[in-house]
């Protein structure tokens, strides 16, 4: 049996900025795709493909797409995988510079063949998949596919009859994923188990089984295969216990690392959080298994855990919806019992506060700050002292001494986030195309 991990793709059709039905039916299902891509993501769906139908040759309407797809990888704590109106380079690098992951070239077309080693050579295997509806696109060319590509997805719907066809007649060895028909009776785990070839099933098959993932999971593992999931490095019986029997978890922010709560686990909750991917815990008042948001949707969606150097306490870095506390305070921990006069040394913390003060200056202008002469001035105005700054900044560097050339880069950066300001471009922007690379 085919032990690699199988995955659970959803998948957004995604035409004049809302999510329709499918390429076939431009039905509308959702006004707002970014919202519907983040209910996919914490659903614990492994991917998301989002397919761009903007109509061919209309770039206005693909930059819109574009930047949809743009917030979809901004909300989503899942890999996105971009596809739809490629045809040239360019288009890939637009769609990995949005944030996904991956990009698709349609097989179907000639020019994206043409292109599959100039974008494979440019961006890396791993961030080219191709799409296809016929075997003999990918035959043809199947030892170029191998070297150039990372993963095959087959777009017509997998019926048993073209199963047999597909399966028999691909040669190429790259991961395939398929997309059942919306109406297919059999489970994930049946199709996953009966065509062991396949890694992993998206579309609207998948969509409408969204909120039951972990379940559907759970089948597919007690049929004996290998699902993309929580695997821990510690099981609950080598963590050490407190006289309750249970391990103090402390919660943080994954984005901020605010620290939002303390509670316990037992190992139900323990066993229940890997394999749901969302916080549960154990409450002491009420004698009972406790999931995180279960009344309130303030869910706590996990992004790590990780024990402490004696293995008695837990650290969960996780994506909080709402308020953690059950005050409405997003935190727990705002009782301030005494505090010293210092200055912030974090530097995430200094720039963010800086930068919140320079957009506050943008919405809320006050007479004699230099921010708001910039911002009325305008943008060749930004752009200018952004260049001289840059220069100050590498003429300073050429001084043994480091003070001048800390000076200047302070200055830069303020100019820099006066300039991310006028385009509104946020820090999270930033850092999150960083981690891309």
């Amino acid at each position: 049996m085919n032990n690699q991990k199988r995955k659970l793709i959803s998948s957004i059709y995604l035409k004049d900025q809302k999510a329709v039905k499918s390429f076939s039916d431009l039905k509308v299902i959702s006004d707002n795709p970014v919202t519907l891509a983040e209910e996919y993501s914490d659903s614990g769906m492994d991917e998301l493909i989002v397919f761009d139908l903007s109509t061919a040759g209309n770039d206005a309407e693909h930059d819109k797409a574009l930047d949809t797809i743009k917030d979809i990888c901004k909300a989503c704590d899942v890999p996105v995988i971009g596809a739809g109106n490629v045809k040239r380079m360019e288009d890939i690098k637009k769609l990995l510079y949005a944030g996904c992951k991956k990009a698709l070239l349609n097989f179907s077309k000639d020019t994206n063949i043409e292109i599959l080693e100039e974008v494979s050579g440019k961006f890396g295997k791993n961030k080219i998949g191709i799409s296809f509806f016929e075997p003999s696109q990918i035959n043809c060319r199947k030892d170029q596919v191998e070297a150039l590509a990372s993963s095959l997805y087959f777009v017509k719907d997998f019926t048993d009859e073209i199963a047999k066809s597909l399966l028999s007649e691909l040669d190429a060895d790259a991961d395939l994923y398929v997309c059942p028909k919306e109406d297919e009776t059999g489970s994930p785990a049946e199709l996953l188990t009966k065509y062991d070839r396949i890694s992993g099933l998206f579309g609207n098959y998948i969509n409408a089984k969204a909120d039951g993932i972990s379940e559907l999971k759970d089948d597919c593992i007690s049929k004996g295969l290998t699902m993309c999931q929580l695997e821990p490095s510690f099981s609950w019986s080598q963590l050490k216990k407190n006289s309750d029997g249970m391990v103090p978890v402390i919660v943080q922010d994954y984005r901020t690392d605010q620290v939002l709560m303390l509670a316990y686990m037992n190992e139900e909750a323990y066993n229940k959080t890997l394999r749901t991917g969302k916080m549960t815990y154990f409450s002491r008042s009420r004698n009972e298994l406790w999931l995180k948001g279960e009344t309130s949707s303030h869910f706590q969606y996990v992004m790590s855990l990780t024990a402490d150097c004696d293995l008695d306490t837990i650290l969960a870095k996780v994506k909080q919806i709402g308020a953690a506390c059950h005050t409405g305070s997003y935190s727990c921990f705002f009782n301030k019992i005494a505090e010293k006069d210092y200055s912030e040394k974090n530097p995430q913390k200094v720039l963010g506060s800086v930068f919140d003060v320079i957009k506050d200056r943008k919405l809320n202008p006050k007479e004699g700050s230099y921010t708001n002469y910039l911002f009325d001035k305008g943008i060749d105005k930004i752009l200018k002292k952004v260049g001289e700054e840059a220069t100050e900044m590498v003429i300073a560097a050429k001084n043994p001494n480091s003070n001048e050339i800390v000076y200047e880069m302070s200055d830069f950066l303020y100019h820099m986030m006066v300039l991310m300001a006028e385009k509104n471009v946020s820090w999270e922007d930033v850092t999150d195309e960083l981690s891309r690379r």
